[in-house]
């Protein structure tokens, strides 16, 4: 990869001061190539950190449209943005943000039938939605791709947060199994969330995404970290990879 110019050395200079990451390692975020799936509470911190990081590509997938009741936490999105597509009214505050970044926009709902595709193209996947069904789809996506990604979820006051890296650590199917009933499903839609949660998960989960492209630190593999906003409590729950696990059970250790 060439040099980076004097714009990027000053942009990026608090990064080159780290010996962890320094020249190299920002060389690695500028040429990364991550998958963001949904911008709303969690994507939107994620969308901002990884963009001002620099990563050379961020593929951001949603099909809603920004509401009233998403602006209380989706800090990506503001007022004047109620009623457009999510992925366009982030990509514009994204690109303002930073032009380096490349960013990929698609419009439209992942599913069984286009994850495949959607996925093959990047290096890491973050997980930023809401919806059970989704969590298990990009688990079981990016697992049989071996491609990593981050697991983030939080509700009322409490966010949980894992790193799975297919073939050397717990999935989340390993953990959760199955999606629970909709009928048993708590959504914060119904159960009320403090807008400062996805801004806390969510730049941990950013923080994730940049250590694993740098090559740096212990990821949240294995372990489930979780915390609780009221009490400022955290914890991390060791895991392990689950023989009978329906998505990595078949998969041998790298």
């Amino acid at each position: 990869m060439a040099d980076l110019s004097k714009d990027q050395l000053e942009r990026y200079s608090r990064h080159l001061l780290l010996p962890d990451i320094g020249i190299e390692g920002q060389k690695k975020i500028l040429a990364a190539k991550i998958l963001l799936v949904g911008v709303g509470g969690l994507g939107s911190p994620i969308s901002l950190y990884l963009t001002a990081a620099g990563v050379g590509t961020l593929g951001i997938i949603d099909s809603d449209r920004v509401d009233l009741s998403n602006l209380q936490r989706q800090v990506v999105h503001f007022t004047p943005d109620v009623d457009r597509l999510k992925v366009y009214s982030a990509k514009e505050k994204l690109n303002a943000l930073n032009p380096d970044v490349m960013i990929k926009t698609y419009d439209f709902r992942l599913d069984a039938g286009n994850v495949k595709d959607i996925i093959e193209d990047y290096d890491f996947v973050v997980d930023g939605t809401d919806d059970f069904s989704t969590k298990f789809l990009i688990n079981d996506a990016c697992v049989s791709a071996g491609i990593a990604f981050s697991h983030g979820g939080i509700l009322r006051f409490e966010g949980q947060t894992m790193t799975v890296v297919p073939g050397k650590s717990a999935c989340y199917r390993c953990v959760f199994r199955n999606p629970p009933p909709p009928d048993v499903a708590v959504l914060c839609s119904k159960a009320g969330l403090l807008g400062a949660i996805p801004g806390m998960l969510g730049t941990i989960q950013a923080a994730e995404v940049l250590k694993f492209i740098i090559g740096t630190g212990e990821l949240l593999t294995d372990s489930l970290l979780s915390f609780n906003a009221l009490t400022m409590d955290f914890r991390k729950i060791e895991l392990q990879r689950q023989k009978g696990c329906l998505a990595c059970g078949g998969i041998s250790a790298i």
